[in-house]
C-alpha cells in the first residue's frame, strides 16, 4: 500500500485487477515544495481504455440486478475504509495538488459522508404509485439504470468530486470507469487501493489513468458507454456535449464560475469580511464556485476597502499550517496561467492589497489579490482565472447590484450580505444562478444539497444530494392490468 512518504507510481484497475502501465513516466512534484518528488505518473492506451469499459459492461448484468441494500452495503463499506486510510489519502493529495492538509482532510470527510449519504438512498423509494384513468389497473414508476457510466473529474477535488459521481452512480445500478485528471492521478490511484479493501464486485468500478486527448476520446466517441459525467472547464464542456450529444448518451458537464459576493450597506463587515475573504481565497482560489466579483455599495464602499485591507494581512501563503493561510496554485501551467492575471491587474487595475507570503519554499505560490479601479465590463471581473485574484466593483444601490451580478456568462453560486431581509429575499429570485446563499460564502455547499449553475456554468443537471439520482438513472413507467 502507498504511504505518504514514498514516492508512488499511477496503475490502472480493471476487472478487479491492477495493471502496471508502460511507457515514459512524468515525474510528479510537490507545488509547495518543488524541490520534492511525489511520484511518476504513467498513461494508459488506447486498448486499455476500451478494455476497462468493457469489464464494466459485463459486471453491469449482476451489478444492477442487486438489491438495494446490497448496494448499500458495499458503498457503505467503501466508507468505513476510507474513513480509516483518511490521513494517508489527505496526506498525499496534499502532496500531489497543493491543498492544505486541513482543507484535504475536510475534503476526505466529505467524500466519507457523501458515500454513507448515497448508502442510504439504496433502501429509499426509486418510483411513485401514479393513478390510473381506468380500473383494475396498478400503474407505476421507477428508476432504473443508465448502464455503463463514464465520469471524467478534475484536479482541485481529487477526492471529492470523483465521490460525489461515483457513489450515485454505483447506487443507481450502473458499472464505472472513472479518468481523473493528471494532477490527481496518485490520489486517484491510492483511493482505488483503498477500496480494493471493501470488496467490490469485479468490474463494477475501474480506473483509467490518461491523456484526455487518448482515454477521453476513446470514451466519449468511440467506446460502448451510455452516459458521461464531466467536471472541467467551459470549453473541454462544450466538446464533451458535442461528443455526446453526436451519440445521443446521456451527458453532464459541471464548468466554470464568476461568482459574485454583493455587500449592502448595511452588512456587518466585521463579520462578513473575513467569510467573503475565505470564500475568494481558500484551495488558492482553484474552486469553481469561489468568489471572484465583489460588487459593493457606494455608500459602503470606503469602509470596505479599509476592511478588506485589514483582513488581508491575515491571509498569509505559506506551506506551514498556519491558520487562516493558503497554499499554492496546482501546476506550474496553473502558476503561469494566474500569473498573467496578476501581472494585467498591476498594469490596468488598482491593487488595494495582497496577503503575505511566508515561506523560504520554492512552489507555486502567489499572494491572494483584491483589486478596483476596473469597470465591470474588465477581463478581470468577466473571466474565470481559478486563482486567488477578486475584483471589486461599486455600484449606486441594491437594483445596480443585481444587474452586475447577473451580468456574466456564468451562473453557478452567487452570495450577498446584508441585515435586510426584503432585499435578501429579492435576491434569492432575482439572481441567474444555481445557487444563491445569504450571509454565507459563495463556496460553501453542503454535500446533500443540490450542486450546479445555470447559464455556461452547467449542463442544466444537478450533482449531489438527491437530485443526482435523476441523473444517473432513467425512468421506467410500468403499468399492470391484474382483472381483465
Amino acid at each position: 500500500m502507498i504511504t505518504e512518504n514514498l514516492e508512488v507510481k499511477t496503475k490502472n484497475y480493471i476487472a478487479g485487477e491492477w495493471q502496471e502501465l508502460q511507457g515514459e513516466g512524468v515525474s510528479v512534484y510537490n507545488p509547495s515544495n518543488t524541490s520534492e518528488k511525489v511520484g511518476d505518473m504513467y498513461f494508459s492506451t488506447e486498448e486499455q481504455a476500451f478494455e476497462a469499459v468493457a469489464a464494466a459492461r459485463e459486471a453491469l448484468p449482476t451489478w444492477k440486478k442487486k438489491s438495494g441494500s446490497e448496494k448499500s452495503a458495499v458503498l457503505y463499506k467503501m466508507a468505513e475504509v476510507l474513513e480509516k486510510s483518511a490521513e494517508k489519502v489527505a496526506s498525499l493529495a496534499s502532496r500531489e495538488m497543493g491543498k492544505p492538509i486541513g482543507e484535504m482532510r475536510g475534503e476526505v470527510m466529505r467524500a466519507v459522508n457523501l458515500l454513507r449519504f448515497y448508502a442510504a438512498e439504496g433502501i429509499r423509494p426509486d418510483g411513485q404509485l401514479i393513478p390510473s384513468s381506468e380500473q383494475n389497473v396498478v400503474q407505476y414508476s421507477r428508476r432504473v439504470p443508465l448502464g455503463v457510466v463514464a465520469i471524467i473529474t478534475p484536479w482541485n477535488f481529487p477526492v471529492a468530486i470523483p465521490i460525489w459521481k461515483i457513489a450515485p452512480a454505483l447506487i443507481c445500478g450502473n458499472t464505472v470507469v472513472w479518468k481523473p485528471a493528471e494532477q490527481g492521478v496518485l490520489t486517484a490511484t491510492l483511493l482505488m487501493e483503498v477500496f480494493e479493501e471493501a470488496n467490490l464486485p469485479k468490474g463494477v468500478l475501474n480506473l483509467v489513468i490518461g491523456k484526455g486527448r487518448v482515454v477521453g476520446n476513446v470514451l466519449l466517441e468511440k467506446a460502448e458507454i451510455d452516459a458521461v459525467s464531466f467536471t472541467g472547464s467551459t470549453a473541454t464542456g462544450q466538446r464533451v456535449a458535442a461528443a455526446c450529444a453526436q451519440r445521443n448518451i446521456k451527458y453532464q458537464t459541471e464548468m466554470g464560475g464568476k461568482n459574485a459576493a454583493i455587500v449592502l450597506k448595511d452588512a456587518d463587515l466585521e463579520k462578513s469580511v473575513p467569510v467573503i475573504l475565505g470564500g475568494a481565497f481558500r484551495s488558492a482560489g482553484q474552486k469553481c464556485t469561489a468568489t471572484s466579483r465583489m460588487i459593493v455599495e457606494k455608500a459602503i464602499y470606503p469602509e470596505f476597502v479599509a476592511a478588506i485591507q485589514k483582513a488581508l494581512n491575515e491571509v498569509v501563503v505559506s506551506e506551514a499550517s498556519e491558520n487562516p493561510y493558503l497554499g499554492p496554485v496546482a501546476s506550474k501551467s496553473q502558476y503561469e496561467t494566474v500569473s498573467e492575471y496578476v501581472e494585467l491587474a498591476r498594469k490596468e487595475a488598482n491593487v488595494i492589497g495582497e496577503g503575505p507570503l511566508k515561506t523560504d519554499k520554492q512552489g507555486y505560490f502567489i499572494q491572494p489579490m483584491v483589486v478596483d479601479g476596473i469597470t465591470a465590463e474588465h477581463r478581470l471581473f468577466q473571466e474565470e482565472i481559478f486563482g486567488p485574484v477578486a475584483a471589486v466593483v461599486q455600484v449606486e444601490d441594491f437594483e445596480e447590484a443585481i444587474d452586475v451580478c447577473n451580468d456574466s456568462l456564468y451562473g453557478l453560486s452567487a452570495a450577498i450580505f446584508t441585515n435586510d431581509m426584503n432585499k435578501a429575499m429579492r435576491f434569492l429570485d432575482e439572481v441567474d444562478a444555481g445557487m444563491v446563499r445569504v450571509n454565507q460564502e459563495t463556496s460553501g455547499v453542503e454535500y446533500q444539497a443540490p450542486f450546479g449553475g445555470m447559464k455556461w456554468s452547467s449542463s442544466y443537471t444537478r450533482e449531489q444530494g438527491q437530485a443526482a439520482l435523476d441523473f444517473y438513472s432513467q425512468v421506467k413507467t410500468c403499468a399492470i392490468k391484474y382483472q381483465l
